[in-house]
């Protein structure tokens, strides 16, 4: 091999693993996966569960960071994790596309392998509801048995959601959020407030440059809801494509659930208030 050859060449030789393996943990990630059944199926719903998993992480990680940055009224950095938000919601909702088309037959296949197993037992989706303001205690009784997965949920429980420090900073910026919901209990659901509503319709109506910046972190926090309403859909079509009306496989009522969840506004007066602009 020539010197110059030499020089474009890639470093190949490692004392242990390779910095790639190091960092990235591939190793760990690719054997993960134990299907239960002899369907081979089952590979794909197994890692396809598993991929939206880390997404969920990403996306949790990230309206933190927004939230975080809300509370110390940086607005360009809360903006910034939002709108990276909206490219890993695009991904998560395309992890759907390879089970978007099962056959009652197919999914059956491997069903029996998931037992009592079920998406709504997901602690790290669990915390993305609860940072969109969709708190409910009775979903950590679930995780009783994991107690540093139960502490984590406990936590983010009461804690502000995404939607509670958005409100928060408009207080801040003059606008006028009621008291009661700025001191609502945050481990409790949140319920659409017509003031809340009114402060839109002002923010979306200013002509000013401060309502154009606020009008910008509303299309932002628009775009999520828009993608966490399109992952619900997409959730429930593929269900109802694999098991139609039958009893979902954590004993939820499946399709009627889901079509029930997929009703929700996440940000409720973002959608409202447009019909008075």
């Amino acid at each position: 091999m020539t010197p110059d050859a030499e020089a474009e060449a890639p470093h190949l030789d490692f004392q242990g693993t390779t910095p790639y393996e190091d960092y990235v943990q591939a190793s760990v990630l690719t054997h993960l996966q134990h299907p239960l059944s002899d369907d081979p199926g089952e590979m794909v719903f197994l890692v396809t569960t598993q991929v939206m998993e880390l997404w969920f992480t990403v996306i949790v990680h990230e309206w933190h960071t927004a939230a975080q940055a809300l509370r110390e009224d940086d607005l360009p950095t809360a903006m910034a994790a939002l709108k990276r938000s909206t490219y890993e919601l695009e991904s998560l909702n395309s992890s759907w596309k390879p089970l978007a088309h099962l056959t009652p037959g197919q999914f059956n296949a491997y069903r029996s392998a998931l037992g009592d197993g079920s998406g709504f037992q997901s602690a790290m989706y669990r915390r993305m509801e609860f940072l969109l303001g969709e708190k409910s205690a009775s979903m950590l009784v679930p995780h009783r048995g994991a107690p540093r997965v139960h502490a984590e949920l406990e936590k983010a429980l009461t804690e502000p959601s995404l939607y509670d420090e958005v409100l928060r900073f408009l207080a801040r910026r003059g606008f006028a959020v009621p008291a009661a919901v700025l001191e609502r209990d945050p481990a409790l659901r949140y319920a659409p407030d017509p003031e809340v509503e009114r402060v839109w319709q002002e923010i979306y109506s200013g002509p000013g440059p401060r309502e154009d910046e606020l009008t910008r972190l509303g299309e932002a926090l628009t775009e999520v809801a828009e993608l966490v309403w399109r992952w619900r859909n997409d959730h429930l079509v593929a269900t109802r494509r694999a098991m139609g009306a039958k009893t979902g496989t954590g004993g939820s009522a499946g399709v009627a659930w889901l079509e029930k969840r997929a009703t929700k506004n996440v940000f409720p007066e973002l959608w409202t208030a447009r019909s008075h602009v």
